[in-house]
């Protein structure tokens, strides 16, 4: 099975709204930064297979919007703190219908066997250990059989703790799992079918980011 090429489609900056001051949207846009911040969301959506309905969990901004409605029919959101109202207007502005409430990984508002595909960008590593597999059952709840989730997560090496403190984020204060126990707990309850890892830029400082493919056992 072979990693996608894909490249991350953005609205001009500035389109983007219900953006609250810890979304890191503007970041995307940076020159070099901006490279990594995208590349980690590109190897998510790689991943992303296509369908009848997608959720993406910690949605944010809709940053993923564009590419996901190539891909499926029916894009779902689930997040804490977005503005609902917002984001669905900034895509319905596009043609893009979406399906947004609030709601948490842990208790997902959602019958089971929904959806194709679970996306979820940098959203596990802020999850106590103890969650993680708590996390993954309801996930595996609420795809459909043969399912796929798609995570992605940092690898906590100091360079990357390095970088967000230059972009002002002390990351120890809000990363609680590594990507080693969510990958472990993803196990747990579902199938692997690969672990990506995204190298620094340079390539010398080794991994920097993570993401899983696993899947919904059939029976």
């Amino acid at each position: 099975m072979s990693q996608q090429r894909t490249k991350l489609k953005l609205l001009p900056r500035g389109s983007y709204r219900g953006v609250n001051t810890d979304d890191p949207i503007r970041f995307y846009y940076l020159p070099i930064f901006g490279r990594m911040y995208r590349r980690r969301v590109e190897l998510c959506l790689g991943e992303c297979r296509g369908g009848q309905r997608v959720l993406e969990v910690g949605f944010g901004s809709g940053l993923s919007f564009l590419n996901l409605h190539e891909l499926y029919a029916e894009i779902h959101g689930l997040d804490l703190t977005a503005d609902i109202e917002a984001v669905q207007a900034v895509f319905s502005a596009q043609d893009i219908p979406t399906h947004l409430r609030q709601g948490n990984v842990l208790a997902m508002p959602y019958a089971d066997n929904e959806f194709d595909t679970i996306l979820l960008i940098s959203i596990l590593e802020h999850l106590q250990p103890n969650e993680q597999v708590r996390a993954f059952a309801e996930i595996q709840r609420v795809l459909k059989p043969g399912g796929q989730v798609v995570y992605g997560v940092p690898v906590e090496r100091p360079f990357m703790v390095a970088m967000f403190r230059l972009l002002g984020y002390d990351i120890r204060k809000a990363h609680f799992s590594t990507e080693r126990q969510i990958a472990e707990a993803a196990g747990k309850i579902l199938q692997k079918v690969r672990i990506l890892q995204m190298k620094s830029t340079p390539p010398l400082f080794g991994a920097v980011y993570e993401v899983g493919h696993f899947i919904k056992a059939t029976s």
